[in-house]
């Protein structure tokens, strides 16, 4: 929903901020880690835009997560773009791992391929910004979950300050 808003697509109260819609254009987009499109579609839902770039689940895995990582960024940075901001849903994340979720698909992303994407996308100066979402703290009653999302986080968001742990 906050990709579809940041594009243009929806009421224009949401979409056109201080009249300046869209706020991201399609092709400054990567979709990551994709992989509830045929969901959406029985759902009624809109596909991608053909112009923003999607790595789906088997693209990265197939590629790796940190090659795959290095392929988004690359697309970010390419044609003058001055830097890119890191959205990450914690549902992208296998549901056996993160059941803390309102939105739960089987499949997705291990603690491993998630750190060693987020090492790879902060690495470098690209990334301006970076925030969490979806993560539903009611789910996780004793907070393991979100102890274990904390530590991959940290791991990953070592990268961006050259301090590894």
């Amino acid at each position: 929903m906050e990709l579809a808003l940041a594009t243009g697509r929806g009421p224009l109260l949401l979409t056109d901020l201080e009249g300046r819609r869209p706020l991201l254009r399609d092709e400054d987009v990567v979709a990551f880690g994709f992989r509830d499109g045929a969901e959406s579609a029985e759902s009624g839902m809109q596909p991608l835009p053909p112009g923003l770039h999607a790595i789906g689940l088997e693209g990265v895995r197939a590629a790796g997560a940190a090659a795959a990582a290095r392929h988004a960024v690359g697309r970010l940075t390419g044609g003058g773009i001055a830097g890119y901001w890191i959205h990450l849903d914690v549902d992208i994340l296998d549901d056996a791992l993160m059941p803390a979720v309102d939105y739960r698909l089987p499949g997705g992303l291990t603690w491993a391929e998630l750190e060693s994407v987020l090492r790879t996308a902060l690495s470098g100066d690209g990334a301006v910004g970076f925030d969490v979402t979806i993560f539903n703290p009611r789910l996780d009653p004793d907070g393991t979950i979100a102890a274990r999302l904390t530590e991959c986080l940290h791991r990953g968001l070592s990268a961006r300050t050259g301090h590894r742990t």
